[in-house]
């Protein structure tokens, strides 16, 4: 977000919920439909948004 200038207002302004936002903060689990919705408005692909550590 900062590389694009996004702020957290912009991306609820795009469609982006607050309970939503919530959940990206404190690193819980989001739908597929938040991260396309994310891609769409940061202009980029899941694997920049997207980090999976093995357990």
């Amino acid at each position: 977000m900062k590389k694009k200038q996004v702020s957290q207002y912009q991306l609820i302004n795009s469609g982006v919920d607050r309970k939503t936002m919530d959940a990206l903060r404190h690193n819980r689990n989001v739908t597929i439909i938040t991260i396309e919705k994310l891609c769409n408005i940061l202009d980029c692909t899941a694997n920049d948004i997207i980090e999976f550590l093995n357990d």
